[in-house]
């Protein structure tokens, strides 16, 4: 995405209780405002459903008028509404650098298991891409599952990554996988 000078952004963040229809009714609201949808991540946490958009409209508009359109259809459903304007800098589309990876931790549910695998990743520069979490397994015996998706920098690799996971896989007691996405050529 490059910034164009008649092109406005924002950052549309919306949630509440999941229930279907809510990604309809925000993206007719937006429709009908002329907004383009740039970037969107819409999940289900737990009971609640949230979305992020990032979306586009001609000059002349303003924020206040996004969400004077905006905020009834969130009423309307049950949702929470937020809106921020984003910079020319904030909108330049970010090319990810490195080789894509999927790294997925399974385990018995207990604290700190995405502080303890995101520090690692940190310490080793390697970016978060997504992230996602999720309780699987029964109310007896809880499953943990965390995906993430990152960029490895230059001279790491999925292997050495799976690698310098192995002690922490240990001391959680978590299954840790690493493999490479490898993107399909068109």
């Amino acid at each position: 995405m490059t910034p164009q000078p008649d092109i406005l952004h924002y950052a549309v963040t919306v949630v509440g209780k999941d229930r279907p229809g809510i990604v309809s009714a925000i993206s007719e609201g937006l429709f009908n405002l002329g907004c383009n949808i740039a970037d969107s991540s819409c999940t289900m946490l737990g009971g609640e459903f949230a979305m992020i958009l990032i979306v586009s409209l001609k000059k002349p508009f303003s924020k206040s008028r996004l969400i004077e359109e905006l905020k009834p259809v969130c009423e309307r459903i049950g949702m929470t509404l937020g809106v921020r304007t984003l910079n020319p800098d904030e909108v330049t589309r970010q090319g990810i650098e490195g080789e894509i990876c999927m790294i997925s931790v399974y385990g018995a549910d207990q604290p700190g298991i995405v502080y303890r695998v995101t520090r690692e990743l940190a310490a080793r520069n390697i970016n978060i891409t997504d992230l996602n979490t999720k309780l699987i397994g029964t109310a007896e015996e809880p499953v943990y599952v965390l995906m993430l998706e990152v960029a490895l920098p230059d001279g790491e690799s999925a292997e050495g990554v799976e690698q310098r996971l192995a002690d922490l896989k240990k001391e959680l007691s978590v299954e840790i996988g690493v493999r490479v996405i490898t993107p399909v050529a068109f």
